[in-house]
């Protein structure tokens, strides 16, 4: 059976304990830097979002338990997952990457605008390196190892995981981080839009590719073909 909530479908059995951890994410105040900044986002907003209610916490993961895709992305945009209270939703990261998770069939439908839009993520889970959105897009070490273990306890909680899309380099690093805790990983995996790595016999292969932000795509760091290209091989995989 399945259990349907803000968007999010996770089996029945690990619906509780699955609610419990979203809840302490959505409620964690432990890097004072972030919480101030999310704040202070939510309170003076963007003009052209000024009547819309801001989120302005951290923001909880999304998508079944059971996907074979786990995507990470760096942490929510200051006037997209922190102003609608979903990852990658309400900006223009979410409009690239949905466009693409759409074409390759993770998801019901090529927009992510808000989280009464209709959006249902299929055989994909999406989750970030830092659930709260930093200054200037840069998080200090120390506040994603404050959200590693969130990390770390989805992990258990996922049933199927079979590839990692880990979307730019913190994000990579960041997964990285997490392997090498949990399993007896030698060798140096360096970031590189495009590889894939298989690290270790029981866990999932990563995929890296750039990060979808405006930044990256409107200057042709990142293009369309490149990034159909990366879902094409996490497709072939599973």
């Amino acid at each position: 059976m399945k259990a349907l909530e803000r968007g999010i479908v996770v089996s029945t059995n690990s619906l509780t304990v699955w609610k419990v951890l979203q809840n302490e994410i959505i409620n964690c105040e432990k890097c004072p830097r972030l919480v101030s900044f999310r704040k202070e986002v939510a309170r003076e907003k963007r003009k052209q979002f000024r009547d819309f209610n801001y989120w302005g916490r951290p923001v909880p993961s999304n998508g079944p338990l059971d996907a074979r895709l786990v995507i990470i992305g760096l942490a929510p945009a200051a006037h997209g997952g922190n102003r609608t209270g979903r990852m990658f939703t309400g900006d223009g990261s979410a409009k690239f990457l949905f466009l693409h998770l759409y074409t390759a069939g993770f998801v019901n439908q090529p927009i992510s605008d808000n989280i009464d839009d209709g959006q249902k993520l299929i055989d994909c889970y999406i989750t970030a390196a830092a659930h709260c959105v930093p200054p200037d897009n840069k998080l200090k070490p120390r506040e994603v190892e404050n959200c590693s273990q969130f990390l770390a306890r989805e992990f258990d909680m996922l049933e199927n995981p079979k590839a990692i899309l880990a979307l730019g380099k913190v994000a990579f690093d960041s997964v990285i981080h997490f392997a090498r805790c949990r399993y007896e990983i030698n060798g140096r995996f360096e970031f590189h839009h495009g590889k894939k790595y298989k690290i270790a016999k029981n866990f999932p292969t990563i995929f890296a590719s750039y990060h979808p932000s405006p930044r990256n795509t409107q200057t042709g760091k990142l293009t369309s073909k490149m990034f159909l290209k990366v879902l094409r091989d996490v497709r072939k995989l599973l």
